[in-house]
């Protein structure tokens, strides 16, 4: 399998913008008319996510280890759209027409690597998709609270009719009625309970439809629907280090999930938990963050605030508060939120010490992709 060739084949594709995907769903739905209703009525926030999931494929297709479970966990992804074996030779189909559309040098070598390579994708996510047949393909979960917190910005409650599993810092994707096959992905801000229930925070994001629905529009008693778990912060449950937990936005649910979890399980660690907002005004959760100092003496909360001088919190953009409130070499560090602030912290952390495989990320912003082809992203 010439690896380069398909890389260079793939790049002249993804070079051409939004013709590529938009040949390619034409195409697609042309020859197997079928495969429309797997896709959202409006294709405007669909086309370039298939060309960024093939482009992680492409970039991680001579590293089976690293690829593998990104297959099979889109495998078991897919199910809840709808997917069935007989799709995947279609979507091959079309791939490849696409391919060679779009590129004068395509030959049949290069026809040969690339079914070779996409029967292998389609096999792994097929199979994976096969051992989770006695499980459902979504979780429908009635919202039992909606709070508006700021101007853009809510707390929803959800309870799930039967209990999704789901460990502290993954993602579930997620979709409402309202922007039917628009699945997108939010953190949790508590840890898994028997009974079902789990907090979404959602910030409407210009020209975000689901963002924006989940804020401003979805009421107590309107039936959303869950999908299976993404383990993009990978917690280790296991571990008995001392955690720096930072956030900015939204990306405070999830370091909310590990509070949860420690607090639920027996404190037998220290936790600090850093939350960057510009203004005060903009700290949408500031009384369970009260509630949870005041209950937890093992957690210590810090609330850094970057635009307002005045303050009667830290001063300063959260990571130069982090930085300046360490050393944390000792820690194993979670950081949640915009780009520019998750690079920056990470950044200040490294300079301190704390080695690179003791920090984990996730980036909270409207581009974001999730995992899968259907264009899947977060808040």
């Amino acid at each position: 399998m010439d690896i380069a060739a398909m890389r260079a084949n793939f790049a002249k594709a993804a070079a051409a913008g939004d013709e590529a995907p938009l040949w390619f769903y034409a195409h697609l739905f042309l020859t197997h008319p079928e495969t429309r209703q797997l896709f959202p009525v409006s294709m405007a926030h669909q086309r370039d996510r298939l060309f960024a999931a093939l482009g992680e494929v492409v970039a991680r297709v001579d590293d089976l280890d690293s690829l593998v479970p990104i297959l099979q966990q889109l495998g078991r992804d897919h199910r809840k759209f709808g997917t069935v074996t007989e799709h995947y030779p279609a979507v091959g189909a079309s791939l490849l027409a696409t391919l060679e559309h779009f590129d004068e040098e395509w030959d049949e070598a290069l026809a040969a690597d690339w079914t070779a390579a996409y029967e292998l994708v389609a096999s792994v996510m097929v199979q994976a998709a096969d051992e989770m047949s006695d499980q459902p393909p979504w979780w429908d979960a009635e919202v039992v609270a909606h709070e508006r917190r700021t101007v853009d910005t809510a707390v929803l409650r959800l309870r799930s009719k039967v209990p999704l599993p789901y460990r502290p810092g993954e993602s579930i994707s997620l979709e409402t009625e309202l922007r039917p096959r628009l699945w997108r992905y939010y953190s949790p801000a508590n840890a898994f309970r028997p009974d079902g229930e789990l907090e979404i925070h959602a910030r409407a994001q210009p020209g975000g439809p689901v963002s924006t629905a989940l804020v401003r529009q979805v009421h107590v008693g309107d039936v959303l629907r869950l999908g299976p778990p993404v383990d993009h912060m990978r917690f280790d449950p296991d571990s008995d280090r001392d955690l720096l937990l930072v956030a900015g936005g939204t990306g405070l649910a999830p370091l909310k999930a590990i509070v949860d979890h420690v607090a639920r399980n027996g404190a037998q660690r220290r936790v600090d938990l850093f939350v960057g907002v510009r203004l005060e005004e903009d700290l949408y959760d500031r009384e369970d963050l009260t509630r949870l100092a005041q209950d937890n003496p093992w957690l210590t909360v810090t609330v850094a605030v970057s635009e307002d001088e005045h303050t009667q919190f830290a001063h300063g953009d959260v990571g130069e508060v982090v930085a300046r409130s360490g050393p944390w070499g000792s820690r194993e560090a979670y950081v949640a939120g915009p780009p520019a602030m998750v690079d920056d912290t990470v950044g200040r952390l490294r300079q301190q010490g704390l080695p690179e495989e003791r920090i984990r990320t996730e980036v909270f912003a409207p581009s974001r992709p999730g995992p899968d082809v259907h264009g899947e992203v977060t808040t």
